[in-house]
């Protein structure tokens, strides 16, 4: 019997609908499931979603006059939620960075600031953890839950259950919340995300550090006209 290649394995399996046909006639596709357990159609198709969403904020932030702390609400519920949804599942995935930039784009209208802005500061002077920073905290707050004796993950988190990783190049949802649980000092993930965020912008050597001491320090946001900017 043939083994699959791993130009087979990149391939997904789709449960399809028979109910719901798309205009072609042919099954509507309505889930994936990545066999490589690499995320990347599934980020990819998120990307798409996350980009429809940030053009909205674009005319809202420019065009209607929404102010930041309208944005950044909106950015946090309509694009962050999209962003986050189970993503301690794919936030270890080499693809995850793929829905980076636009989130980036989004940071950029709530701070009211220019592309050349480098993407580093943006988090600090939209008030918003970083993408990565925030994921992480997803999955600490999952494993925290996990835990519980009577939660669904209790019984595939205890040591007696641990089995070999079938990707060494991934690492799974186990090893990853155990790793965050014991760095985290009994803090809870709101608290950890917090506290590890105000540490790296702290160790941070930017200009910008010196402007803005810690990530609790109000920044103003730029609501210079783009007419009035002049030529980029």
């Amino acid at each position: 019997m043939p083994t699959p290649n791993s130009k087979d394995l990149e391939k997904s399996t789709s449960i399809c609908d028979p109910y719901e046909r798309k205009a072609t006639g042919g099954p509507k596709e309505i889930q994936t499931l990545d066999r490589s357990l690499t995320y990347r159609r599934h980020l990819e198709s998120l990307r798409k979603k996350l980009t429809s969403r940030v053009a909205l904020f674009k005319l809202a932030g420019s065009g209607w006059g929404a102010g930041a702390t309208t944005l950044r609400t909106a950015t946090l519920a309509l694009v962050h939620s999209i962003a986050e949804y189970c993503a301690p599942v794919w936030c270890r995935s080499a693809h995850a960075r793929l829905i980076d930039p636009t989130i980036n784009d989004a940071l950029r209208i709530v701070a009211g600031r220019l592309r050349p802005t480098p993407a580093d500061n943006l988090s600090i002077l939209a008030g918003i953890q970083p993408a990565e920073l925030r994921r992480s905290g997803a999955t600490l707050s999952l494993g925290r839950r996990a835990m519980e004796p009577g939660h669904l993950l209790h019984s595939a988190i205890t040591p007696s259950s641990a089995v070999a990783r079938r990707l060494k190049s991934t690492l799974s949802f186990v090893p990853a919340e155990q790793q965050l649980i014991s760095f985290s000092d009994n803090l809870c993930a709101a608290q950890w995300a917090d506290h590890q965020w105000n540490a790296e912008w702290t160790d941070n050597s930017t200009r910008l550090s010196t402007l803005i001491p810690d990530t609790g320090t109000p920044t103003p946001r730029n609501n210079t006209p783009k007419k009035s900017l002049g030529p980029v």
